[in-house]
């Protein structure tokens, strides 16, 4: 059950997650809740091109995770009447497999590559020329039988989507000609994405108990879902019925252990932690993660920027801080 509480908030997508996001995924910009200005900006630049007849300039999405980014990808392939071609930084990991992708893609087709900050070096190297020229050069052979052979590409739109841009190469984000922020959503829009969800997945749910998901699910639309997933499943097995009100809400989340602020039971002992063993903090990211037994990019990439936003902690130039608020949530 423990285990269970951890991954409905955890952001990172799970196989659900890419299940369910096939049918809940918006398909056009209209479709697209939240985010207004981002989305005035890439409809802008999507008509632009459109009147150019060419393709979308390469475009970089940062933010934490579940906020998006690979909807918009889909969205902007889907406006520019474009195929899509998906893939990670993790998963390319030689530099052939990447020019074999590359070499693929048709004129304005839409290259996505997520986590794209943990690319390695050599296909980073690949990159540069692919997305300035439309280029790759790669070497055959070797000593002094080695040649350079160069190929050109089709056009293409490279979309990038990182959770951490601060460890992108400066000469790759700066290939890069538009470049967009995701922030956390506000509750009304999430409690509006809710809606639409519960929609396709026959789910009858009022505005009040929309709203109190959407007030418990961290600003993002990915754990949104699967907190409307969860009461659904609540709903369905304690009630005998796919109606989602609020006192049904309250049962589901105390069950899960969410609190009203979004926050469980891990998100509560990380605050704990430093408050108690660290009297507070400072405490390095390094400590925090030793005496959690839990990675620090999960720290870094999944809790820290919700707890930084509700302002229940802080990064100092000596590490991590709990707030008076945090003191009093706890």
């Amino acid at each position: 059950m423990e285990e269970l509480k951890r991954i409905v908030l955890n952001t990172q997508e799970t196989e659900e997650d890419r299940v369910t996001s096939l049918s809940l995924r918006p398909e056009k910009l209209t479709d697209f809740i939240g985010q207004k200005e981002l989305v005035a900006n890439v409809r802008l630049a999507i008509e632009a091109a459109a009147l150019r007849k060419e393709p979308l300039e390469h475009m970089l999405f940062s933010g934490p995770p579940g906020l998006g980014k690979t909807s918009l990808a889909h969205i902007i392939a889907h406006e520019m009447h474009s195929k899509i071609t998906i893939t990670s930084g993790p998963a390319i990991e030689r530099a052939g497999d990447f020019i074999g992708i590359l070499t693929n893609l048709e004129r304005g087709d839409v290259l996505f590559i997520d986590e794209i900050h943990r690319l390695s070096k050599t296909v980073e190297e690949f990159l540069y020329p692919a997305m300035e020229n439309f280029k790759i050069d790669f070497i055959v052979d070797k000593g002094p039988y080695a040649k350079t052979i160069n190929f050109s590409l089709k056009p293409f739109t490279l979309i990038g989507a990182t959770t951490r841009s601060g460890l992108l190469a400066s000469p790759l984000r700066d290939r890069f000609g538009i470049f967009y922020h995701l922030d956390f959503y506000d509750p009304a829009d999430l409690a509006e994405i809710i809606a639409c969800s519960a929609r396709k997945l026959s789910v009858d749910i009022d505005a009040e108990a929309a709203l109190e998901v959407a007030r418990r699910a961290r600003g993002t639309p990915r754990i949104a879902n699967r907190l409307l997933k969860r009461v659904r499943d609540y709903a369905q097995v304690k009630a005998g019925t796919l109606e989602v009100r609020l006192p049904i809400v309250h049962e589901a989340m105390a069950k899960l252990d969410i609190d009203p602020q979004g926050l469980d039971r891990f998100d509560r002992k990380i605050l704990s932690v430093i408050r108690d063993q660290y009297n507070g903090g400072p405490v390095g990211i390094e400590a925090l993660a030793a005496t959690l037994n839990e990675e620090t990019d999960t720290i870094v990439d999944v809790v820290e920027p919700y707890l930084l936003k509700m302002g229940f902690l802080r990064r100092t130039s000596r590490g991590r801080e709990i707030t008076e608020a945090a003191r009093k949530l706890l």
